[in-house]
């Protein structure tokens, strides 16, 4: 996990509905400087997306987000994916996702949850939905209690709140949509998403 995120402070998270637009969206993300990427499982595309990009975009790394099924994993698995993230906590998705030899984040939304995943032995959670929850608020409070934890917020965050995040000592990165925006995936706006890109990719070095 510390090799695929190392030195990563931003991670877009791509709803991609056509499986044609995954690699022209992997590689102008990767040509901005944001080569680890999560392909959500909220459309049918998902798995060819993850799968086109792993053949086809070699600079980019590629994860499966929003699994929500033990099925979901294997799928993801299947199709190549280098990262495994759920947006929520489930025993039976956790004991799955941490059974492959894949990087697997459960999310969490609350201290009950973080301690569930804590005792599975995972230190790196997903927060979500960040600002609905509190935002950098709610993760200063948590950073006394659960010394060791790390969490990767999203939901929310933009451009302008990230820095905001990344200024606490437990989250080394965040997630967002911010530089993917659907309406530009939709029209095949490549460049101004690599423009996005390129400005958030800058928090990389922030």
């Amino acid at each position: 996990m510390h090799a695929i995120f190392e030195r990563t402070a931003v991670v877009p998270v791509l709803t991609i509905e056509r499986v044609e637009d995954a690699v022209p969206l992997a590689r102008a993300l990767a040509r901005a400087g944001l080569r680890l990427m999560e392909v959500t499982f909220r459309t049918a595309a998902a798995a060819e997306a993850i799968a086109a990009i792993a053949r086809e975009v070699p600079e980019a790394v590629a994860g499966a987000g929003t699994l929500l099924r033990a099925a979901d994993v294997s799928q993801a698995v299947e199709a190549g994916a280098r990262f495994l993230v759920s947006p929520g906590f489930s025993l039976e998705v956790a004991s799955a996702g941490l059974a492959t030899e894949v990087p697997y984040i459960p999310g969490v939304a609350t201290a009950s949850e973080v301690m569930a995943a804590r005792d599975l032995g995972c230190s790196f959670l997903k927060f979500f939905p960040a600002s609905a929850l509190g935002g950098p608020a709610a993760l200063a409070a948590f950073a006394p209690v659960f010394r060791g934890i790390a969490f990767c917020p999203t939901g929310g965050i933009t451009q302008e709140t990230a820095p905001d995040y990344l200024r606490l000592p437990n989250v080394p990165m965040v997630g967002g949509a911010w530089m993917a925006p659907t309406a530009a995936i939709a029209a095949r706006d490549w460049s101004r998403i690599e423009s996005l890109a390129r400005k958030a990719a800058t928090l990389n070095s922030t």
